[in-house]
């Protein structure tokens, strides 16, 4: 097959172009500048998409004696994940851009450019496992459950998943750098890249202020309506939040205090106990199927709010559009604009975007 490789210019997809060139495809390698204004160098682990990272990319693909150029995507990264991304902190909700960047970017602007230039599939360094039987995909965890990233690829469509290769997926961490220091790629002990990629300094609220200015807004006691104080805006906070809230004076009983829920009309973020952070259900909308099996009726399954943890048992069901679960034990921390994953044991049947909470 003719395999477009994504290189980001770390160790997984340059081990990933490797094991695509060993597997006798006739492989590509791209990197995806995804900045306007790139950066010269990371800061360790935070950031990504820098110009040390595309000169990464391009070793790595030297050595593996494979033909390497670089794409443009700047300019719908800024429009699908950036611009989403401060859309919907402002309408009071929490994104995973990484989803978005997977979704839109990664398996839609560039698997759609690939199919365009007559490659069969795109190969990414992400950690999860993927088998196409009868032309039906099967998209299941990592065997490294630490690195898995299931999580950020379940909303991608059937059709993308056809066109798609995760060689990673039946490895461990250590032994994909032992790997890449076996081939000599300089990348081997590359620290990995965390954090929001368009935000390097893990600023976000100071992000989002730079972009979408100041709505000050009060902080209410969601049990006694009480005023605890101002705020500059509900983009500067999450469902969960404990820290930085701007309150003063404690609560009655001594005890912490997270923010419960946002109302960006009113400008209003409610306070409350970690007693009121747990939701029971979930309701969420927009269901994807990666391998094209709807729920049939109630499933028992285990659900995923996060990209690393939030992972509980459920029963969830399917009608059309919508997707009802009913967790078996409170889950704190989940807010609307998450994205919900559904597995049973290790194979994710679907994705949905929370709408609601109760």
């Amino acid at each position: 097959m003719r395999v477009l490789a994504a290189m980001s210019g770390g160790v997984d997809s340059a081990v990933a172009a490797a094991r695509a060139v060993d597997a006798g495809h006739d492989v590509v390698g791209v990197h995806l500048a995804l900045s306007a204004k790139p950066g010269t160098l990371r800061t360790g682990s935070r950031g990504c998409c820098t110009i040390e990272d595309s000169h990464d990319a391009r070793r790595a693909a030297d050595i593996l004696g494979i033909p390497f150029y670089v794409w443009d995507f700047a300019e719908r990264f800024t429009e699908e994940v950036i611009e989403t991304f401060v859309g919907e902190y402002a309408a009071g909700r929490t994104p995973n851009p990484c989803v978005t960047c997977n979704e839109k970017i990664k398996f839609e602007a560039l698997l759609d450019k690939a199919m365009a230039l007559g490659f069969d599939a795109v190969a990414t360094g992400h950690y999860a496992q993927l088998s196409i039987e009868d032309g039906v995909p099967s998209l299941s965890r990592s065997v490294d459950v630490g690195k898995d990233q299931s999580y950020v690829l379940a909303s991608l469509t059937p059709e993308q998943l056809r066109h798609s290769m995760f060689p990673l997926g039946d490895s461990w961490k250590t032994d994909v750098r032992a790997e890449a220091d076996r081939r000599g790629l300089s990348v081997a002990n590359k620290p990995d890249s965390h954090d929001i990629c368009f935000i390097p300094d893990g600023d976000t609220k100071g992000f989002l202020e730079k972009r979408l200015g100041q709505a000050p807004g009060q902080l209410i006691d969601a049990e006694t309506g009480a005023v605890l104080g101002q705020h500059t805006g509900v983009h500067g906070f999450t469902i969960g939040q404990r820290k930085g809230l701007g309150i003063e004076a404690p609560a009655p009983d001594g005890r912490p205090r997270y923010v419960l829920s946002l109302e960006p009309v009113s400008g209003t973020v409610k306070v409350g106990s970690a007693d009121n952070l747990g939701v029971d259900v979930i309701e969420a909308d927009r269901p994807i199927w990666p391998s094209e099996r709807p729920l049939d009726g109630p499933t028992e399954c285990t659900i995923q709010v996060r990209a690393h943890g939030g992972i509980v048992e459920a029963v969830a069901e399917a009608d059309g559009d919508d997707v009802t679960i009913q967790l078996r034990e409170p889950l704190k921390g989940v807010a609307p604009g998450q994205v919900v994953v559904l597995y049973r044991g290790d194979l994710v049947l679907g994705s949905a975007k929370i709408r609601a909470t109760r």
